[in-house]
C-alpha cells in the first residue's frame, strides 16, 4: 500500500483542525476559540495553522460551516430512526431536536442554538455563515410541515421556538428542570403540528 500523499495528509489535517474548532465553537462561543488551543486539541503544532487557514476569521467561517453539516447529519440520523419507528416527519423532527440527549451535546449540536445570540456581533463573513445555518435550520423545518401554506408559514416561528427552548433548557440545566422545560414544549408542538399529510422526511445542512 502507497503511504498517504502529502496533499491527503494536509486534508486529514484540515479536517482534524475543523472537528477541533467546531467542537470549541459550540462549547465556548466565538471568543473561546483560541487557535492555539484547537492546534493542540487537534495534535498540530501552532505554527502550522497558517498552512490551512488565512486567519482566526477564516478557521471560525470553516468551522461554522463543518459545525452546521455534522449536526444535520445528526439530526438526519436521530430523525430516521424515529421515523423507522412509526413518527410523522413533524413529531420525528421535534422529538429528536429537543431531546435529553440534544440537551447535554452542545458541543455537538445545533449551531444555531448554541451561538445565535452571538451571531449578529460577528465580522460581515462569520454574519453571513450564521445567516446559512438559520436557512438551513428553516429549510430542514419546512420538509418535515405540511406543504399546505398555513403550515409552512408557521416555520419560522417553529425555529424560534426549537431554538429557543433548548436555550432555556440548557440555561435551567441538564437537570429536571431543564428536561420538563424540553418535554413542555415538546408536547406544545406536537399537539399543534403533527400530521403526515405532505410531509417530507428529508433534511438540509444547517
Amino acid at each position: 500500500m502507497n503511504p498517504p500523499s502529502k496533499t491527503s495528509r494536509k486534508e486529514q489535517s484540515h479536517e482534524r483542525i475543523l472537528e477541533a474548532a467546531s467542537r470549541a465553537l459550540r462549547r465556548t462561543g466565538y471568543e473561546g476559540v483560541g487557535v492555539a488551543d484547537v492546534m493542540k486539541e487537534a495534535g498540530l503544532t501552532h505554527g502550522g495553522f497558517y498552512a490551512h487557514f488565512e486567519s482566526r476569521e477564516a478557521l471560525l467561517v470553516e468551522a461554522l460551516e463543518f459545525s452546521g453539516r455534522s449536526s444535520a447529519r445528526q439530526l438526519a440520523g436521530n430523525i430516521s430512526r424515529r421515523r423507522g419507528r412509526g413518527a410523522s416527519p413533524f413529531r420525528a423532527l421535534v422529538e429528536a431536536y429537543l431531546s435529553d440527549a440534544h440537551l447535554n451535546q452542545c458541543e455537538q449540536g445545533c449551531a444555531v442554538a448554541a451561538l445565535s445570540s452571538e451571531m449578529p456581533r460577528q465580522a460581515e463573513s462569520l454574519r453571513a455563515a450564521s445567516v446559512r445555518r438559520i436557512e438551513g435550520l428553516l429549510q430542514t423545518v419546512q420538509q418535515c410541515l405540511p406543504a399546505s401554506p398555513a403550515a409552512q408559514q408557521d416555520a419560522p416561528s417553529i425555529v424560534s421556538t426549537l431554538v429557543g427552548a433548548l436555550q432555556m433548557a440548557r440555561t435551567l440545566g441538564a437537570n429536571a428542570q431543564g428536561r420538563a422545560w424540553l418535554a413542555s414544549t415538546r408536547q406544545a408542538l406536537i399537539d399543534r403540528y403533527d400530521t403526515e399529510v405532505d410531509a417530507n422526511p428529508g433534511t438540509s445542512t444547517h
